[in-house]
């Protein structure tokens, strides 16, 4: 299996030790979330320098809660522990693949520019 169950615990040693994090919110009474698993779980089989991981909402409440994660599935992409994408909603192969292709290619260092710039 290419993905894990994040804990709330683990995340912030994730975004640490981890160039680029793909996280999959889901539950299981959520049709849509089990269908986006699946092209999911095979994205990540075919990208195994990237780590995909799953949060199950009714087991992380408060996780899911501390991020707002208000519909499901929902899926967010940190790099270098920066958030660069977060979003509802199911997906098809071909769209999840090209979110890791621009994840790859998106150079942070504007964003963390622009962040630094908020907090002066």
């Amino acid at each position: 299996m290419s993905t894990y169950t994040l804990e709330f615990g683990q995340f912030d040693e994730l975004l640490k030790k981890d160039e680029i994090v793909f996280i999959d919110f889901w539950a299981e009474w959520c049709a849509p979330c089990k269908q986006f698993g699946i092209v999911y779980e095979r994205v990540a089989e075919q990208n195994p320098t990237i780590k995909f991981a799953k949060v199950n909402i009714e087991k992380e409440v408060e996780f899911a809660d501390q991020l707002q994660i208000r519909s499901i599935p929902h899926l967010m992409i940190f790099k270098q522990g920066i958030l660069i994408y977060s979003e509802s909603g199911a997906m098809p192969e071909s769209m999840l693949k090209d979110l890791v292709r621009q994840a790859i290619e998106v150079d942070v260092s504007e964003i963390r520019a622009e962040i630094d710039k908020k907090n002066k």
